[in-house]
């Protein structure tokens, strides 16, 4: 007679482990600390083996048999069992999700915590539904191309290109750690599969529009940090990321200068940005409010995440400047008035960080032309207060280093 659901339910633990036989080869391990493990026992080519296939409740007196049924059968065929749970064990470890798993694991070092979970999010959301549990050694190029086609079904048509791009770095680390041979990702251009988008500029003023815009931040009813954001963001035309993620460790006010590290910048190498004196000013207002704190724009709700990267969008939306300007549209404005003015070309991408950077200048090219650099800010926010009052403004022309 086998065990019944009963015996098994009243069976009690003791001071050493108890087997309990339902018969041919199929018993039920009572352990001292009360779990009870479906075991069972077999040989194979004259060695004794043996087989788990689970925790009792879990798996079910009636499921125990059934798996144990399929152990004998596959015996009887002169098949190990143990072979076969190794083989079906490896498949799954070696499934592309649990290689980018992996790959994750490994890439986010040194990343930001923001941008790392936005490419985890990315995988789960889009990836991983299509192809996570697929062997990452047979992922096949049509296959992607069906996902990223469907990425841009929605309408994002960026996201598509960037799921393919943490394909294709998902499949190297695969290569690399001999999980798989090639990489599908490379098998196509995203121009092949995906339709062609007009490249769309940040919407923008044009200059002469600065004055009715500047005093419409004076004004805004919002928040007090909202509009001293706003105002920063016209002062030192940094990135909206760059501006909402600052942290007051960065900042050197004695020295008038503020020290973005490499991990907040897109470049990925540090920035220096000179800060004028309404900059010192607006900081130096803003430190009464947030100084506290490690975070110059600190979210309402969570005091050390910052403020959302659409604030500032959705300030200048309530300002009636919906579709006309962006956060980002102060750095076109002050690349345009800056050359107007004559200050060098040269300094103005470097401050806007557009200057291209490699491993070897990296550390060399953020703190060039600081003192010219310097001049060009300064200048700038003069010209900001000049427009807010809407003075003439007499062209000069920048000074050369």
């Amino acid at each position: 007679m086998g065990l019944t659901d009963t015996q098994i339910r009243n069976s009690k633990a003791d001071v050493r482990p108890r087997k309990l036989a339902d018969g041919r080869g199929l018993y039920l391990l009572v352990t001292p600390t009360g779990g009870k493990l479906w075991r069972a026992k077999y040989r194979y080519k004259g060695k004794e083996k043996k087989v788990s296939y689970g925790k009792y409740p879990d798996v079910s007196l009636v499921t125990a048999r059934k798996r144990h049924a399929e152990t004998l059968s596959l015996l009887a065929e002169g098949v190990d069992p143990m072979a076969i749970k190794k083989v079906e064990k490896a498949e799954k470890r070696e499934t592309f999700e649990a290689i980018a798993r992996e790959w994750y694991e490994h890439w986010k070092v040194g990343k930001s915590e923001r941008h790392s979970g936005y490419v985890w999010r990315r995988l789960e959301a889009d990836v991983f539904p299509r192809v996570g549990m697929r062997p990452v050694a047979e992922v096949e190029a049509p296959e992607l191309v069906e996902m990223v086609k469907a990425i841009e079904g929605r309408g994002v048509h960026d996201i598509a290109k960037r799921a393919l791009e943490t394909c294709g770095q998902v499949f190297r680390y695969a290569i690399a750690h001999g999980y798989a041979k090639r990489n599908p990702a490379t098998d196509f251009k995203p121009r092949d599969v995906l339709r062609s988008v007009p490249k769309k500029n940040y919407a923008r003023l044009d200059a002469k529009e600065l004055p009715d815009l500047l005093r419409s931040i004076e004004i805004y009813p919002g928040t007090p940090e909202t509009r001293l954001a706003m105002k920063l963001m016209a002062h030192t035309f940094v990135r909206t990321g760059e501006l909402i993620g600052a942290r007051w460790e960065e900042l050197d006010l004695e020295e008038r200068r503020w020290n973005i590290p490499a991990e907040r910048m897109k470049m990925k190498t540090p920035h220096i940005v000179p800060l004028s004196s309404q900059a010192i000013e607006l900081l130096e207002t803003l430190k009464i409010r947030t100084g506290k704190g490690a975070l110059l724009f600190p979210g309402d709700r969570d005091r050390n995440k910052p403020i959302s990267n659409n604030t500032i969008l959705k300030a200048l939306e309530r300002m009636d400047y919906k579709h006309r300007m962006t956060g980002h549209g102060f750095r076109g404005i002050a690349s345009t008035v800056l050359h107007e003015l004559g200050f060098e070309h040269e300094h103005i991408e470097l401050q806007l960080a557009h200057a291209p950077r490699n491993a070897v200048s990296a550390a060399y090219n953020h703190a060039r032309y600081l003192e010219p650099r310097a001049r060009m800010m300064q200048r700038w926010s003069e010209y900001l207060e000049e427009m807010q009052r809407k003075v003439k403004v007499v062209p000069i022309r920048g000074e050369v280093a």
